[in-house]
């Protein structure tokens, strides 16, 4: 049984670092097409809103709190306000609304 957990562990830290080093020593030229050069570009983003969105509803008492809040900062950040004004108010909103619900 503990063999196997070894056998694991290693196997991860092996895939981990391929993912890591093979696009390093694959890809010597930069890259031209405009399809992969857009994907490259958008995937920090996506990364971070997939890690960042079932936070936001599981951080609060109450999802509805959370998603009332995530809809009231991305209309605030649509609007061109600052991160310190969409922040303040989403914690504003999920304040009210945990009072209000619970």
């Amino acid at each position: 049984m503990v063999h196997n957990v070894y056998i694991y562990i290693m196997v991860m830290a092996l895939t981990t670092y391929g993912i890591r080093v093979l696009p390093l020593t694959l890809i010597r030229k930069q890259i031209t097409n405009i399809r992969i050069r857009s994907f490259l570009y958008y995937v920090p983003y996506v990364t971070l809103a997939v890690m960042t969105f079932p936070s936001i509803l599981e951080a609060t008492k109450s999802p509805l709190s959370g998603a009332a809040a995530l809809v009231a900062a991305l209309w605030l950040a649509w609007r061109g306000k600052s991160l310190f004004q969409v922040s303040v108010f989403s914690c504003v909103i999920v304040f009210i609304l945990e009072l209000v619900i619970l």
